[in-house]
């Protein structure tokens, strides 16, 4: 008999979450505010946009959230790769920087937000899915 999968506290299926960023110390991060939101499962990290598009393919996971600012493929750039392999892919750009200047890039590129890292928290990050993905 296979092993059912996990649900939320509705009985639905976890959101699925990977995380793309080229700093192990802010992905450590984004795994406990998974890890503490209710209904959300981190399914994987990259640490490049590269890998972040490699990893899409085989995770599909309902939703991204992907840094802006990475050494060779950038976030934007990135966002562009898995919007092209899932058009409906659910991307939220983070960053430390002033996301003001940089909102119409990112909508530019798909991203469905922006988010400054330091905002991401339970609350945040069940918001930001409840009016991008879900529902």
């Amino acid at each position: 008999m296979p092993t059912p999968l996990p649900t939320d506290i509705n009985g639905a299926p976890p959101t699925g979450v990977m995380t793309v960023d080229d700093q192990a110390v802010f992905r450590a991060v984004v795994r406990d505010v998974v890890r503490a939101s209710p209904g959300f499962e981190l399914l994987g990290e990259a640490s490049s946009g590269a890998e972040a598009v490699t990893l899409f393919r085989a995770l599909r996971p309902d939703l991204v959230l992907m840094d802006v600012r990475m050494p060779g493929m950038d976030g934007m750039e990135a966002t562009r790769g898995l919007r092209s392999i899932r058009a409906d892919a659910v991307v939220v750009l983070i960053s430390v920087e002033d996301v003001r200047d940089m909102a119409g890039a990112a909508q530019d590129c798909g991203a469905v937000a922006l988010l400054r890292k330091q905002d991401l928290c339970p609350r945040v990050l069940a918001d930001l899915w409840a009016t991008h993905g879900c529902c």
